[in-house]
């Protein structure tokens, strides 16, 4: 049985003994899903994946002494929400801090807004051009949180289909988001 056929708590399971390749499976499944909660949370990049790192981190580390008592999705998702309330009570705490010390707020936040924006806006247009069995394997997967084997009943396709589905769509915007990252770095 490969990797890719087990659930998530059962690759938990192979990752609390210490496997290393089901925890990058893991990694693979959930980095964009977190990185996409923690981004719109806090409309910062760079802080939403360094938060991403910490959770998945987190894991690896406790792998042996984390008791899941339901879904590692719900797991990693509560693991984020937390962290990004940190970060939430922290931003608000420097604010005061810095009206207090009659200081103007730092508003680089308009600008990672916008930054923010515009790639969510061109990995929606990269989305939108996918073929629509791609296309549509990926929306349920990362924007509905679908299972693939969920996808696989949905679509009325096998699991392998979806698997097929999701790597030439993560492939595509990869390339899609790589070419506009080199285009902005060059303005």
């Amino acid at each position: 049985m490969t990797l890719n056929n087990y659930t998530d708590n059962g690759l938990f399971q192979l990752v609390a003994q210490g496997d290393e390749a089901a925890f990058t499976l893991l990694y693979e499944r959930y980095w964009d899903k977190l990185f996409a909660v923690a981004a719109n949370q806090l409309g910062d990049l760079a802080v939403a994946e360094e938060l991403v790192q910490d959770v998945l981190l987190d894991l690896w580390q406790r792998r042996a002494t984390i008791q899941l008592t339901g879904e590692l999705q719900a797991y990693l998702a509560v693991a984020m929400k937390y962290r990004v309330i940190n970060v939430q009570v922290r931003r608000k705490k420097f604010r005061e801090y810095q009206q207090a010390a009659g200081q103007p707020a730092a508003d680089n936040n308009t600008e990672q807004w916008l930054g923010f924006e515009e790639l969510r806006e061109q990995l929606a247009a990269l989305v939108n051009r996918l073929p629509e069995r791609s296309r549509l394997a990926y929306q349920l997967s990362r924007e509905q949180g679908l299972s693939q084997k969920e996808i696989a009943r949905t679509m009325n396709i096998s699991e392998k289909a979806v698997e097929h589905n999701l790597a030439r769509a993560i492939k595509s915007l990869r390339e899609g988001l790589r070419h506009f990252f080199k285009i902005m770095l060059s303005l």
